[in-house]
C-alpha cells in the first residue's frame, strides 16, 4: 500500500521509496565491516574460500563466518557453493567491479599519503613493444630536463581475449595509470585523449637475406620463399593482420598471409628479424636502432597505413597535476618530431639526384 506524499494527489509506492532510501548519503556508520568486504573481494576474485584466506592470512574457516555475516547484514545470498570451487550469485557479479574499484581507489588514497610531499612521480602504462621500443630510447631527454620526475613504466598486454573468459567472469579493473597510451582502431573513449601517430608499416628483414640464398628477397613475389613473422596474434580476424593487409595492397595472391613464426609482441618479431628467422611488418619509428646499425633493412620500399593508431590517455585524476601536465607535452612533442623526421625523409627521397632543379 503506498506511503502518504508530500504533494497532493502524489502516492508513493514501494518502487519510489526504495529509490529514495538507496539515494540517501551513505556514511561509514552504514557500511558493512570493511575486513567482511575485503573477504567478499578476495573469495569473488579467486573463486574459491581457501585461496582467499591465504591471501588474507585467515583460516578459511574465518572467512565463511565473515561472508555469512556479510550476507545476514545485506540481506542477499553471494555465492553458491560447487564441487570445484564458489560460484558468484547474480548480485554479487553485480557489484564485485565496483567493490574492486573501490579498494583500488583506496589502495591509491593511501599511497597519496604516504607520498605526499615527496618526490613528484607519475605512471604510464603501455604496450611492451611501444615502451621498448619509442618510450625508453626517447626517455632520457624528458629526465634530463625533468630531473626531479620519476617515471613508472607498466608494460603489459591483456593475453586474456573476451571470448576466453569464464561465462559471467568480469574483467578485473586495474589500477588506473596517469597516462594510458594505447595502440587503437579509432579514438579511445575518455575526455583527455590525444593522438600520437598513426602508423606506417613496411616488410623488414636482415641485410643477408636481401643478397644470399638461392631466392634473395627482392620483390614482393619473393616472400613466398621467406618466413613471415607475425607480431599481432592477438588480431583474431587474421584477414586484418598487418601481413593479410600488406600482401593485398601489394597485389600478391600466393603467399598465405598465416604462415610463419608467431609472436605475441611486436618487439619480439623485430629481435627474430634481425637475427635473420625471416621477414616482419614495421614501422621504422620501433626499428630505427636496427636501421641505423644494418642490422635491418627495408626489404621492399612500399609502405601501408594500418587502421590503428597510438593514443595517449590522461586520467582526468591526474590531468592538472605538473608532473603529468609535463610528460604529456613531452609525448606530444617528440611524436611531432618524429612526424617530422618522417616527412623530411619522404622528401629528400622524392627530391632529384644531382640537388634540386632550378
Amino acid at each position: 500500500m503506498g506511503q502518504h506524499s508530500p504533494v497532493p494527489g502524489y502516492t508513493v509506492g514501494p518502487i519510489q521509496t526504495a529509490l529514495t532510501s538507496a539515494a540517501a548519503p551513505v556514511t561509514t556508520s552504514r557500511l558493512p565491516p570493511l575486513n567482511a568486504l575485503r573477504a567478499f573481494e578476495a573469495v569473488a576474485r579467486h573463486r574459491s574460500f581457501r585461496k582467499a584466506a591465504d591471501e588474507l592470512f585467515v583460516t578459511p574457516a574465518a572467512v565463511t563466518h565473515q561472508i555469512k555475516a556479510l550476507e545476514e547484514q545485506l540481506g542477499v545470498e553471494l555465492f553458491r557453493r560447487l564441487p570445484r570451487g564458489v560460484e558468484l550469485t547474480p548480485a554479487a557479479a553485480a557489484a564485485l567491479p565496483l567493490f574492486q574499484r573501490a579498494f583500488e581507489l583506496l589502495t591509491r588514497g593511501v599511497g597519496e599519503l604516504r607520498d605526499y610531499g615527496r618526490t613528484p612521480h607519475l605512471t604510464v602504462k603501455t604496450t611492451p613493444t611501444f615502451a621498448s621500443r619509442w618510450i625508453m630510447p626517447r626517455l632520457h631527454r624528458f629526465l634530463a630536463v625533468y630531473q626531479g620526475i620519476d617515471v613508472r613504466v607498466l608494460a603489459s598486454g591483456n593475453m586474456i581475449r573476451p571470448t576466453e573468459r569464464p561465462p559471467g567472469a568480469e574483467e578485473a579493473p586495474e589500477s588506473e595509470p596517469d597516462l594510458d597510451i594505447r595502440f587503437s582502431n579509432g579514438r579511445p573513449a575518455g575526455e583527455h585523449v590525444d593522438l600520437l601517430f598513426a602508423v606506417d608499416i613496411v616488410p623488414m628483414c636482415h641485410p643477408r637475406l636481401t643478397r644470399q640464398g638461392e631466392h634473395p628477397l627482392k620483390t614482393a613475389a619473393d616472400l613466398r620463399y621467406h618466413a613471415l613473422l607475425h607480431g599481432d596474434t592477438h588480431i583474431e580476424d587474421r584477414t586484418r593482420s598487418g601481413w593479410a593487409q600488406w600482401l593485398r595492397h601489394a597485389g600478391v595472391t600466393d603467399v598465405d598471409p598465416r604462415r610463419g613464426l608467431q609472436f605475441d609482441h611486436s618487439t619480439l618479431a623485430l629481435d627474430a628479424a634481425t637475427d635473420g628467422l625471416g621477414v616482419t611488418l614495421a614501422t621504422p619509428l620501433f626499428a630505427s636502432d636496427e636501421l641505423a646499425r644494418g642490422d635491418l633493412v627495408v626489404a621492399i620500399p612500399q609502405a601501408i597505413r594500418l587502421d590503428r593508431a597510438y593514443y595517449a590517455i590522461t586520467a582526468a585524476a591526474s590531468v592538472s597535476r605538473p608532473e603529468v601536465v609535463a610528460f604529456r607535452k613531452w609525448l606530444l612533442e617528440e611524436a611531432a618530431l618524429d612526424a617530422k623526421n618522417a616527412q623530411g625523409a619522404t622528401e629528400k627521397k622524392k627530391r632529384p639526384r644531382g640537388g634540386l632543379r632550378p
